[in-house]
C-alpha cells in the first residue's frame, strides 16, 4: 500500500483545511454586455420554476434572487442552503454568476441546485443583466 500511515501534516500543529472549505475567488473573466429583455425571457424559461426575482418574493425550490448581486452565497434567511453553498465564500458578482451558471454543480461542488447550466456566453450575460436590473 502506497504511503500507508504517512503523516501528511508535515509537522504542522493544525492540519491544512481541505480545499472544499476554501473561498472561491472571483474569476478573472470579462462578462459581455447583456440584454435585459432577452434576460427576462431566459429567466422565465430557465429559472422561474425554482426562483422568484421580484422584491419580497418567496423562496421556492431555490432562494429568491432579488438583490443577489453583492449578497454572500448561502445567506438568505429562511432558505436551507447546502453546506457547500454556505461555505463557498462567494459574494455574488456578475463574474461569479457568469462562471457559476455554466455548471453550478462544478462551480460549487455539493450545491443542491439541480440545473444543468447555460453554456452560451451571451445567454448568461443576458440573464445576469436582467437579474442585476431587478435589484
Amino acid at each position: 500500500r502506497f504511503c500507508s500511515g504517512f503523516d501528511f501534516s508535515f509537522g504542522l500543529r493544525h492540519p491544512v483545511p481541505p480545499l472544499s472549505n476554501m473561498p472561491i475567488a472571483e474569476p478573472d473573466v470579462e462578462v459581455p454586455a447583456g440584454d435585459v429583455k432577452k434576460g427576462a425571457k431566459l429567466f422565465k424559461a430557465k429559472c422561474a420554476q425554482c426562483h422568484t426575482i421580484e422584491k419580497g418574493g418567496n423562496a421556492k425550490q431555490g432562494p429568491p434572487l432579488w438583490g443577489i448581486m453583492g449578497r454572500q452565497s448561502g445567506t438568505y434567511d429562511g432558505f436551507a442552503y447546502s453546506e457547500a453553498n454556505k461555505n463557498s465564500g462567494i459574494i455574488w458578482s456578475d463574474k461569479h454568476m457568469f462562471e457559476y451558471l455554466v455548471n453550478p454543480k462544478k462551480y460549487i461542488p455539493g450545491t443542491k441546485m439541480v440545473f444543468a447550466g447555460i453554456k452560451k456566453d451571451k445567454e448568461r450575460a443576458d440573464l445576469i443583466t436582467f437579474m442585476a436590473a431587478q435589484g
